[in-house]
């Protein structure tokens, strides 16, 4: 696997060179560049397999580099590497692209290689990501389904079951997505927007489509749909502070 490295930093550029060179010998780094405008050029000249690209960089942004490319010229998986705070990295969740906190773990690098080998990432979820970034919540989530990743609007998830290591999501025009993720990775994920709770051990809620709270048998939301979802009995408090916030 031929990879590129853009880093402005020359020490971080040499420590991921080592890194990879230790841990990786699959990889075989053929440019380490400084800024965006090299890596660029050394793209088109050496066609890589996969590039590891820092975000923040003077001048451009590493979420640029595709800017330059038409969608048929991107032939390479792009893993990024970022020192950035918590919500960037909710961004980097939401559309299921790979990145390394610096300082780079090498545990986590290995991790990274060995995902880029088994599937390679799609452009639209680097335009994800982009969309993510630049708002002030997330919108859009990618989420794998089969050999598909299927890019989803939040808002319009209204509610998920989980079933084991897979969960299913429930839309709000009534469709509904299988997906080969378990219910506390979405929790991870999506919980983090107040609209979403996870009400019981089996569900996770968009509090935007919860038409009514019953109490009676042990408590339930009452969906616009017309769907009812139990509710934990050590969740109930914390569900009615939620609602009482999303109607505000």
């Amino acid at each position: 696997m031929k990879a590129i490295i853009i880093d402005d930093e020359k020490r971080a550029r040499m420590n991921l060179s080592i890194l990879l060179e230790e841990y990786c010998p699959q990889v075989t780094v053929v440019a380490d560049c400084e800024n965006l405008s090299e890596g660029v050029k050394a793209i088109r000249r050496l066609q890589p397999d996969l590039v590891l690209l820092d975000i923040e960089m003077p001048g451009h942004s590493g979420l640029e580099l595709l800017d330059f490319f038409d969608e048929n010229e991107v032939n390479f998986s792009i893993v990024f590497t970022t020192a950035y705070n918590e919500y960037a990295i909710q961004a980097f969740k939401f559309s299921a692209i790979d990145y390394l906190l610096k300082p780079i773990n090498p545990d986590d690098l290995m991790q990274a290689i060995v995902r880029v080998e088994k599937q390679k990432q799609k452009i639209e979820s680097y335009k994800v990501l982009k969309s993510n970034i630049r708002e002030d919540n997330c919108e859009k989530i990618a989420v794998p389904s089969g050999n598909l990743l299927i890019f989803l609007n939040l808002c319009d998830i209204m509610y998920i079951k989980g079933d084991g290591s897979y969960s299913e999501l429930f839309m709000a025009d009534k469709s509904s997505h299988v997906v080969s993720r378990n219910l506390k990775n979405f929790e991870e994920i999506i919980c983090s927007n107040p609209a979403f709770v996870r009400v019981h051990k089996s569900y996770i809620v968009n509090l935007n489509f919860v038409r009514a709270y019953n109490k009676s048998d042990g408590g339930s939301l009452d969906l616009k749909s017309g769907f009812q979802v139990p509710v934990s009995t050590d969740k109930s408090s914390q569900i009615l502070d939620k609602i009482q916030l999303i109607k505000r």
